[in-house]
Protein backbone atom coordinates (compact mmCIF):
# COMPACT_ATOMS: atom_id res chain seq x y z
CA UNK A 1 0.00 0.00 0.00
CA UNK A 2 1.29 3.45 -0.86
CA UNK A 3 1.50 6.32 1.60
CA UNK A 4 -1.44 7.99 -0.12
CA UNK A 5 -3.55 4.86 0.24
CA UNK A 6 -2.65 4.55 3.93
CA UNK A 7 -3.96 8.08 4.56
CA UNK A 8 -7.24 7.45 2.74
CA UNK A 9 -10.35 5.88 4.25
CA UNK A 10 -10.58 2.15 3.63
CA UNK A 11 -13.83 2.81 1.75
CA UNK A 12 -14.93 6.09 0.18
CA UNK A 13 -18.27 6.55 -1.59
CA UNK A 14 -19.16 9.80 -3.35
CA UNK A 15 -22.47 10.45 -5.06
CA UNK A 16 -23.21 6.83 -5.97
CA UNK A 17 -26.47 6.43 -7.84
CA UNK A 18 -28.13 3.31 -9.24
CA UNK A 19 -31.47 2.71 -10.94
CA UNK A 20 -33.16 -0.34 -12.37
CA UNK A 21 -35.36 1.04 -15.18
CA UNK A 22 -37.77 3.39 -13.38
CA UNK A 23 -36.78 2.23 -9.87
CA UNK A 24 -34.24 4.58 -8.29
CA UNK A 25 -32.47 2.45 -5.68
CA UNK A 26 -29.51 4.69 -4.77
CA UNK A 27 -29.81 8.48 -5.05
CA UNK A 28 -26.36 9.95 -4.44
CA UNK A 29 -24.85 8.01 -1.54
CA UNK A 30 -21.83 9.45 0.30
CA UNK A 31 -19.92 7.72 3.09
CA UNK A 32 -16.42 7.00 4.39
CA UNK A 33 -15.19 4.02 6.39
CA UNK A 34 -12.01 4.22 8.46
CA UNK A 35 -9.53 1.36 8.23
CA UNK A 36 -9.84 -1.23 10.98
CA UNK A 37 -13.34 -0.10 11.99
CA UNK A 38 -16.80 -1.65 11.91
CA UNK A 39 -19.19 0.50 9.89
CA UNK A 40 -22.88 -0.41 9.99
CA UNK A 41 -25.15 0.50 7.11
CA UNK A 42 -28.57 0.45 8.70
CA UNK A 43 -31.80 0.41 6.74
CA UNK A 44 -35.12 -1.27 6.14
CA UNK A 45 -35.69 -3.89 3.45
CA UNK A 46 -35.44 -2.25 0.04
CA UNK A 47 -33.41 0.72 1.29
CA UNK A 48 -30.55 -0.11 -1.12
CA UNK A 49 -28.02 -1.71 1.25
CA UNK A 50 -27.31 -4.80 -0.83
CA UNK A 51 -27.15 -2.78 -4.05
CA UNK A 52 -24.44 -0.56 -2.56
CA UNK A 53 -22.45 -3.59 -1.34
CA UNK A 54 -22.68 -5.17 -4.79
CA UNK A 55 -21.31 -1.97 -6.34
CA UNK A 56 -18.45 -1.78 -3.82
CA UNK A 57 -17.57 -5.43 -4.43
CA UNK A 58 -17.52 -4.86 -8.24
CA UNK A 59 -20.52 -7.13 -8.89
CA UNK A 60 -22.61 -4.23 -10.16
CA UNK A 61 -21.78 -0.98 -11.95
CA UNK A 62 -23.02 2.33 -10.58
CA UNK A 63 -24.89 4.73 -12.86
CA UNK A 64 -23.22 7.77 -11.31
CA UNK A 65 -20.69 8.75 -8.66
CA UNK A 66 -17.40 7.18 -7.63
CA UNK A 67 -16.24 4.70 -5.00
CA UNK A 68 -12.84 3.48 -3.87
CA UNK A 69 -11.74 0.58 -1.70
CA UNK A 70 -8.25 1.01 -0.21
CA UNK A 71 -7.64 3.70 -2.81
CA UNK A 72 -8.64 1.53 -5.80
CA UNK A 73 -11.53 2.72 -7.95
CA UNK A 74 -14.29 0.10 -8.12
CA UNK A 75 -15.15 1.11 -11.68
CA UNK A 76 -11.71 1.36 -13.29
CA UNK A 77 -9.65 -0.99 -11.08
CA UNK A 78 -12.02 -3.88 -10.27
CA UNK A 79 -9.20 -6.45 -10.17
CA UNK A 80 -7.31 -4.51 -7.49
CA UNK A 81 -10.51 -4.08 -5.51
CA UNK A 82 -11.26 -7.81 -5.62
CA UNK A 83 -7.78 -8.57 -4.33
CA UNK A 84 -8.51 -6.36 -1.31
CA UNK A 85 -11.96 -7.57 -0.30
CA UNK A 86 -14.12 -10.48 0.70
CA UNK A 87 -17.91 -10.64 0.54
CA UNK A 88 -20.25 -12.69 2.70
CA UNK A 89 -23.85 -12.58 1.51
CA UNK A 90 -27.12 -12.94 3.35
CA UNK A 91 -27.05 -16.73 3.24
CA UNK A 92 -24.15 -19.03 4.07
CA UNK A 93 -22.40 -20.25 0.91
CA UNK A 94 -20.88 -23.43 2.35
CA UNK A 95 -20.93 -26.78 0.58
CA UNK A 96 -22.98 -28.97 2.92
CA UNK A 97 -21.68 -32.21 1.38
CA UNK A 98 -18.14 -31.34 2.48
CA UNK A 99 -16.83 -31.15 6.01
CA UNK A 100 -15.97 -27.81 7.53
CA UNK A 101 -12.28 -28.50 7.02
CA UNK A 102 -12.81 -29.56 3.39
CA UNK A 103 -14.75 -26.34 2.69
CA UNK A 104 -11.83 -24.28 3.93
CA UNK A 105 -9.24 -26.31 2.05
CA UNK A 106 -11.25 -26.03 -1.17
CA UNK A 107 -11.26 -22.22 -1.01
CA UNK A 108 -7.54 -22.14 -0.17
CA UNK A 109 -6.81 -24.30 -3.22
CA UNK A 110 -9.01 -22.11 -5.44
CA UNK A 111 -6.95 -19.12 -4.28
CA UNK A 112 -3.76 -21.05 -5.16
CA UNK A 113 -2.42 -20.72 -1.61
CA UNK A 114 0.28 -22.94 -0.15
CA UNK A 115 -0.51 -25.39 2.67
CA UNK A 116 -4.33 -25.40 2.41
CA UNK A 117 -4.57 -27.97 5.22
CA UNK A 118 -2.63 -25.73 7.60
CA UNK A 119 -4.76 -22.74 6.62
CA UNK A 120 -7.93 -24.73 7.29
CA UNK A 121 -6.73 -25.95 10.69
CA UNK A 122 -5.74 -22.43 11.71
CA UNK A 123 -9.16 -21.03 10.80
CA UNK A 124 -10.98 -23.87 12.55
CA UNK A 125 -9.12 -22.94 15.73
CA UNK A 126 -9.72 -19.21 15.22
CA UNK A 127 -13.46 -19.68 14.78
CA UNK A 128 -13.88 -22.35 17.50
CA UNK A 129 -14.83 -25.04 14.99
CA UNK A 130 -11.99 -27.53 15.54
CA UNK A 131 -14.18 -30.22 17.12
CA UNK A 132 -16.66 -29.94 14.24
CA UNK A 133 -14.00 -29.68 11.55
CA UNK A 134 -14.39 -33.26 10.30
CA UNK A 135 -18.18 -33.21 10.34
CA UNK A 136 -20.22 -32.45 7.25
CA UNK A 137 -21.38 -28.83 7.13
CA UNK A 138 -24.95 -30.09 6.79
CA UNK A 139 -24.81 -31.09 10.47
CA UNK A 140 -23.79 -27.58 11.64
CA UNK A 141 -26.11 -25.24 13.49
CA UNK A 142 -26.99 -21.94 11.88
CA UNK A 143 -24.40 -20.07 13.91
CA UNK A 144 -21.67 -22.62 13.14
CA UNK A 145 -22.48 -22.55 9.42
CA UNK A 146 -22.32 -18.77 9.42
CA UNK A 147 -18.98 -18.76 11.26
CA UNK A 148 -17.62 -21.25 8.72
CA UNK A 149 -18.89 -19.02 5.90
CA UNK A 150 -17.07 -16.00 7.36
CA UNK A 151 -13.93 -18.10 7.92
CA UNK A 152 -13.99 -19.13 4.26
CA UNK A 153 -14.24 -15.48 3.22
CA UNK A 154 -11.11 -14.63 5.22
CA UNK A 155 -8.81 -17.04 3.42
CA UNK A 156 -6.06 -14.94 1.91
CA UNK A 157 -6.40 -12.30 4.66
CA UNK A 158 -8.45 -9.66 2.83
CA UNK A 159 -8.11 -6.28 4.57
CA UNK A 160 -11.74 -5.30 3.84
CA UNK A 161 -14.76 -7.53 4.48
CA UNK A 162 -18.35 -6.87 3.41
CA UNK A 163 -20.96 -8.63 5.53
CA UNK A 164 -24.42 -8.31 4.00
CA UNK A 165 -26.97 -8.98 6.76
CA UNK A 166 -24.85 -11.77 8.27
CA UNK A 167 -27.32 -12.78 11.00
CA UNK A 168 -30.47 -13.05 8.90
CA UNK A 169 -32.52 -16.02 10.07
CA UNK A 170 -30.29 -16.90 13.02
CA UNK A 171 -31.53 -17.55 16.54
CA UNK A 172 -30.39 -15.22 19.37
CA UNK A 173 -27.51 -17.46 20.51
CA UNK A 174 -26.21 -17.87 16.95
CA UNK A 175 -26.41 -14.11 16.43
CA UNK A 176 -24.24 -13.52 19.49
CA UNK A 177 -21.68 -16.03 18.15
CA UNK A 178 -21.50 -14.15 14.84
CA UNK A 179 -21.23 -10.81 16.67
CA UNK A 180 -18.22 -12.12 18.58
CA UNK A 181 -16.63 -13.22 15.31
CA UNK A 182 -17.15 -9.78 13.74
CA UNK A 183 -15.62 -8.05 16.76
CA UNK A 184 -12.59 -10.33 16.50
CA UNK A 185 -12.15 -9.34 12.85
CA UNK A 186 -12.01 -5.65 13.71
CA UNK A 187 -9.71 -6.30 16.68
CA UNK A 188 -7.32 -7.92 14.20
CA UNK A 189 -7.29 -4.82 11.99
CA UNK A 190 -9.84 -5.90 9.37
CA UNK A 191 -12.19 -3.21 8.05
CA UNK A 192 -15.79 -4.41 8.21
CA UNK A 193 -18.73 -2.88 6.37
CA UNK A 194 -21.83 -4.48 7.82
CA UNK A 195 -25.33 -4.09 6.41
CA UNK A 196 -28.20 -4.84 8.74
CA UNK A 197 -31.82 -4.07 9.45
CA UNK A 198 -31.39 -5.06 13.10
CA UNK A 199 -30.97 -1.98 15.28
CA UNK A 200 -29.48 -3.87 18.22
CA UNK A 201 -26.86 -5.37 15.90
CA UNK A 202 -25.66 -1.94 14.80
CA UNK A 203 -25.76 -0.74 18.38
CA UNK A 204 -23.67 -3.66 19.63
CA UNK A 205 -21.04 -3.73 16.88
CA UNK A 206 -20.54 -0.49 15.00
CA UNK A 207 -17.96 2.23 15.48
CA UNK A 208 -20.02 4.37 13.11
CA UNK A 209 -23.55 3.98 11.79
CA UNK A 210 -25.11 5.34 8.60
CA UNK A 211 -28.87 5.23 8.11
CA UNK A 212 -29.85 4.53 4.51
CA UNK A 213 -33.44 5.40 3.63
CA UNK A 214 -34.99 5.49 0.16
CA UNK A 215 -31.57 5.39 -1.46
CA UNK A 216 -30.00 8.22 0.55
CA UNK A 217 -27.86 8.44 3.68
CA UNK A 218 -30.05 10.52 5.96
CA UNK A 219 -27.66 10.48 8.92
CA UNK A 220 -24.15 9.24 9.71
CA UNK A 221 -22.29 9.24 13.00
CA UNK A 222 -21.25 7.34 16.08
CA UNK A 223 -23.93 5.86 18.31
CA UNK A 224 -23.41 8.69 20.80
CA UNK A 225 -23.73 11.32 18.06
CA UNK A 226 -26.94 9.78 16.74
CA UNK A 227 -28.44 9.67 20.22
CA UNK A 228 -27.76 13.38 20.58
CA UNK A 229 -30.22 14.04 17.74
CA UNK A 230 -33.07 13.36 20.14
CA UNK A 231 -33.36 15.01 23.56
CA UNK A 232 -33.25 12.65 26.56
CA UNK A 233 -36.63 11.70 27.97
CA UNK A 234 -37.24 12.67 31.60
CA UNK A 235 -39.21 10.28 33.76
CA UNK A 236 -39.48 10.97 37.49
CA UNK A 237 -36.43 13.21 37.32
CA UNK A 238 -34.31 10.46 35.75
CA UNK A 239 -32.87 11.16 32.31
CA UNK A 240 -33.35 8.41 29.75
CA UNK A 241 -31.11 8.54 26.68
CA UNK A 242 -32.94 7.79 23.41
CA UNK A 243 -32.29 4.33 22.01
CA UNK A 244 -30.94 3.77 18.50
CA UNK A 245 -34.40 2.46 17.60
CA UNK A 246 -36.00 5.79 18.56
CA UNK A 247 -33.36 7.70 16.58
CA UNK A 248 -33.84 5.47 13.51
CA UNK A 249 -37.66 5.75 13.53
CA UNK A 250 -37.57 9.52 14.01
CA UNK A 251 -35.06 10.04 11.18
CA UNK A 252 -36.81 7.72 8.74
CA UNK A 253 -40.23 9.24 9.52
CA UNK A 254 -38.89 12.75 8.98
CA UNK A 255 -37.19 11.78 5.73
CA UNK A 256 -40.38 10.17 4.49
CA UNK A 257 -42.45 13.30 5.19
CA UNK A 258 -40.05 15.90 3.86
CA UNK A 259 -37.74 13.93 1.54
CA UNK A 260 -34.67 15.34 3.27
CA UNK A 261 -32.21 14.44 6.01
CA UNK A 262 -32.15 17.73 7.89
CA UNK A 263 -31.12 16.71 11.42
CA UNK A 264 -32.01 20.13 12.88
CA UNK A 265 -35.58 19.77 11.71
CA UNK A 266 -35.78 16.33 13.29
CA UNK A 267 -34.53 17.74 16.58
CA UNK A 268 -36.97 20.68 16.48
CA UNK A 269 -39.94 18.47 15.68
CA UNK A 270 -39.18 16.02 18.49
CA UNK A 271 -38.64 18.86 20.96
CA UNK A 272 -41.93 20.50 19.96
CA UNK A 273 -43.84 17.29 20.44
CA UNK A 274 -42.40 16.83 23.91
CA UNK A 275 -43.41 20.40 24.86
CA UNK A 276 -46.98 19.73 23.75
CA UNK A 277 -47.09 16.72 26.04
Amino acid sequence: MTTGQALEPAIRVQGIGKSFKDLHVLRGVDLEVEAGSIFALLGSNGAGKTTLVRILSTLLKADSGTATVRGFDVGTEPGKVRESISLTGQFAAVDEVLTGRENLMLVARLRHLKSPAAIADDLLIRFSLTEAGNRKASTYSGGMRRRLDIAMSLIGNPPVVFLDEPTTGLDPQARVEVWQTIKQLADGGTTVLLTTQYLDEAEQLADRIAILHRGKIIQDGTLAELKQLLPPAKVDYVEKQPSLEEVFIALVSEAGEAGTADADRVDDKVAARKELR
